[in-house]
């Protein structure tokens, strides 16, 4: 049976963060504690996931919530207009300037400024955070004047900052700034039953605007559970938008999604055959063999040293096939990104390398 969707509360002002896996309950439950505070938050999780919606949540249900909420894509403005962008700018302070403007800082004012995809903020425009969330006071570009910025700042990102400061590409001094509360969205793979809920509620959604409705067979549903879903919540909204407006009024069949649903186990092969090295391919069929029982060797064994070695080699290989992304391999293990960090430092494993 398909499960329903969560009632929404009439008192909330803002969509609720749908879930029913134990890790989205936990997720709700943290978002409302630290929404009561006025703590920089970072969001992290991979693209699609619903990122800017955590980000609406914590201000919708703190005390900032009657006051403004400013969002702004640090990845879809260039670099050369981010800073005027956020802090404004007076009159004749560039060309083309011919009024002042207040920037996203200004807007946003007592209430909850959004930097989306932080990491791909510039150097020097993370210089000018760094001492706006040190200071809470700016300029606007071309200006003296000192303005504050009591706005509470919620960032968020895809990327891995740890590993980007190891590039060279983030500072980390910005990143402890921002790291006051992290919070880590789950890729929807990880949420089980999760997915027919979210579906369930995008075609209301659907309906509920007038693009149509469709019914959905048993078999699709199946599909929808057994897909890896890398586009994550976003992909799920826009296959069932897709299928709406091409089989509004009818039921849609297996034959009707997309062909890389149909075997998503074969899929997953296939893309893993074709990245791999020899070496890694030998690696890839070890891991699809059947796996043995353990045998305890005659002479006994060290069980502590042999479980850590067991321990490492999974680690490792799960860093290798997550790209060396900690949020990634810590989802692939099952365990909490801080914990991963920890059972790499325990065993001098380096987040951009295999390892020794």
């Amino acid at each position: 049976m398909i499960a329903k969707p969560l009632q929404i509360d009439e008192a909330e002002r803002e969509p609720q963060l749908l879930g029913e896996s134990s890790a989205m309950v936990a997720l709700r439950t943290l978002i409302r504690r630290v929404a009561t505070t006025d703590s920089t938050v970072l969001i992290q999780g991979e693209s699609g996931t619903g990122k800017e919606l955590v980000a609406r949540l914590l201000h919708a249900w703190s005390s900032r919530a009657f006051r403004p909420f400013v969002a702004v894509n640090c990845g879809a403005i260039p670099g050369e207009l981010m800073e005027s962008e956020l802090f404004g700018h007076e009159r004749g302070a560039f060309t083309g300037a011919q009024v002042a403007r207040k920037g996203r800082f200004e807007l946003a004012g007592r209430g909850s400024l959004f930097l989306d995809e932080i990491a791909e903020m510039s150097p020097p425009l993370q210089v000018k955070i760094l001492r706006v969330l040190q200071e809470r006071t700016f300029e606007r570009v071309g200006g003296s004047e000192t303005l504050q910025a009591p706005a509470r700042i919620i960032a968020a990102t895809h990327r891995d900052l740890e590993q980007q400061i190891e590039l060279g590409r983030f500072r980390e001094d910005l990143f402890y700034r921002l790291h006051v509360v992290p919070i880590f969205i789950p890729p929807l793979r990880s949420r089980g039953e999760d997915v027919l809920l979210l579906a369930e509620q995008a075609l209301l959604n659907l309906e509920e605007i007038g693009l149509g409705n469709i019914r959905i067979s048993d078999g699709v549903w199946q599909a929808l559970l057994n897909y890896r879903w890398p586009g994550n919540v976003r992909e799920l909204q826009n296959l069932l938008e897709r299928l709406v407006v091409m089989h509004a009024g009818s039921t849609v069949q297996l034959c009707d999604l997309p062909a890389k649903m149909l075997a998503p186990s074969a899929q997953t092969l296939s893309l893993e055959l074709t990245a791999a090295t020899e070496d890694g391919l030998h690696d890839l069929m070890q891991l699809m063999a059947e796996p043995t029982e353990p045998v305890l060797p005659a002479q006994g064994l060290d069980l502590r040293s042999y479980l850590e070695r067991i321990e490492r080699s999974l680690i490792e290989q799960a860093l290798g096939v997550s790209g060396h992304v900690i949020a990634h391999a810590a989802s692939k293990l099952g365990l909490r990104r801080t914990t991963l960090v920890e059972k790499i430092r325990k065993y001098g494993l380096r987040h951009g390398s295999r390892g020794t």
